[in-house]
């Protein structure tokens, strides 16, 4: 058995029998996103998923004027996920991740659409952007670690013909990331350069959330 678990023993009063109740910790990913949770499944995790009710635009609108860079953004987001998903599961530990995207201290988000996501790659093409990927462990409304990681990444030079290629061949995936770009796929072709972890390219720290789940016995060391 992995993880920490909690052994109760009761016995009957009539029948002298010893039960032994075993509970597991529970482990949730915050996130209905198919990406983390495939990185989680082959890892070997064993957890749920539970999607965060928040409005994450709201949050960030809230941080206007603040100091607060991009990095700061997606840890406040990836808190605010965990937190309430945990208030709607006791005794879970709880992942919440965000990760957001920054070009010259423009924030930019998902595109709603494959005009978006043309505008996206446009603006990207020929620069260097900052991808800041947050990940928190929170159990029963308490922040139990936190961590920031941050890649660069270089775009070469796109011809808008190579762009509308390039989005009429990945399709809707476009829209699934902030930079209507899936490094796992074709979009590795529109970089010149990748300075960062894999893992928080795709959006979820996962060797440092690794140490995490084990300094918190909720994996084997």
């Amino acid at each position: 058995m992995t993880g920490e678990s909690l052994n109760l023993i009761r016995r009957s009063s009539h029948l002298n029998i010893e039960i032994l109740i075993v509970s597991e910790k529970h482990l949730i990913l915050g996130s209905t996103s198919p990406f983390r949770a495939q990185l989680m499944r082959n890892a070997g995790l064993t957890f749920t998923t539970d999607k965060a009710v928040i409005d994450e635009r709201a949050i960030e609108a809230s941080l206007e004027g603040s100091d607060l860079d991009g990095a700061d953004v997606a840890t406040v987001l990836a808190l605010a996920k965990a937190d309430e998903v945990s208030s709607r599961n006791s005794s879970a530990y709880v992942i919440g991740s965000d990760q957001t995207l920054t070009l010259n201290g423009q924030a930019f988000h998902k595109p709603s659409d494959m005009e978006g996501a043309r505008r996206h790659l446009l603006k990207l093409s020929g620069q260097t952007h900052c991808l800041n990927s947050a990940v928190c462990m929170v159990k029963d409304g308490q922040n139990l670690w936190q961590h920031m990681s941050v890649a660069y990444l270089t775009m070469r030079e796109l011809s808008p013909e190579f762009i509308g290629r390039h989005l009429s061949e990945v399709g809707d995936a476009a829209l699934t990331s902030v930079g209507a770009y899936q490094l796992e796929g074709p979009g590795v072709q529109l970089f010149d350069k990748i300075e960062g972890d894999y893992f928080t390219i795709l959006g979820l720290p996962l060797l440092p959330l690794l140490d995490a789940l084990r300094e918190h016995d909720i994996i084997d060391g």
